[in-house]
């Protein structure tokens, strides 16, 4: 699988499946559409965490997308996950590719145009950005404009992703501005039907 057949980039939080099993909504989420399923899990133990890594895995593999690890290179290593993403103060990205040598993709969260060059420089294979419309999932993320977004978008050659509140009633709007594709967590997740809500933000994004 390759980054630029990917649009729409899962990234998970089981609370935004509001009790609904997290692997179906995930599976369901893949059969809609999703090419990249990014496991971000703050708060569960290395075991743990662990254990619902090789599950994800297990999904991601049967239906050959992408899975990457947020922020744990221990962990992306140890399931032989895809990749891993990091955020502006987790594992320096220089670093992280030294440990993971090239046998991982590399995606790094940029919320401006020094980041995202930054990040290119160093070798990352993609830019997360945003928070481009506010976020439920993460209290202190602040809002990224939409003409920030068109400039980093135009300042490097690696593919960006905006991240970010994105839904079925919003992404029309991040239409045709160069972006590779959309992450989304609780616009799929939270939704009564993942697979519908996939292929609705598809339709509306293309």
């Amino acid at each position: 699988m390759d980054l630029k057949d990917c649009k729409i980039y899962l990234v998970t939080d089981e609370n935004s499946c509001n009790g609904k099993d997290f692997y179906k909504c995930i599976e369901e989420a893949i059969k809609g559409g999703v090419k990249i399923v990014q496991l971000r899990e703050k708060t569960l133990s290395t075991k743990d965490f662990f254990i619902k890594a090789l599950k994800v895995k297990e999904i991601c593999k049967s239906y050959g997308v992408l899975f990457i690890i947020n922020d744990r290179l221990d962990i992306a290593q140890a399931v032989e996950a895809d990749g891993v993403h990091l955020g502006q103060s987790d594992m320096p990205i220089e670093k992280a590719k030294e440990i993971l040598k090239d046998k991982f993709l590399i995606g790094v969260t940029a919320k401006n145009i020094e980041e995202a060059k930054k990040a290119e420089l160093l070798g990352a294979d993609y830019i997360g950005s945003g928070a481009i419309f506010g976020t439920s999932t993460k209290d202190n993320a602040k809002k990224l404009d939409m003409k920030d977004l068109k400039k980093i978008v135009n300042s490097i050659k690696i593919p960006v992703f905006a991240i970010g509140g994105i839904n079925t009633n919003n992404v029309c709007m991040l239409k045709n501005i160069g972006l590779q594709g959309i992450c989304s967590v609780s616009g799929i997740l939270a939704e009564k039907d993942c697979k519908k809500a996939v292929e609705n933000i598809l339709k509306n994004f293309n």
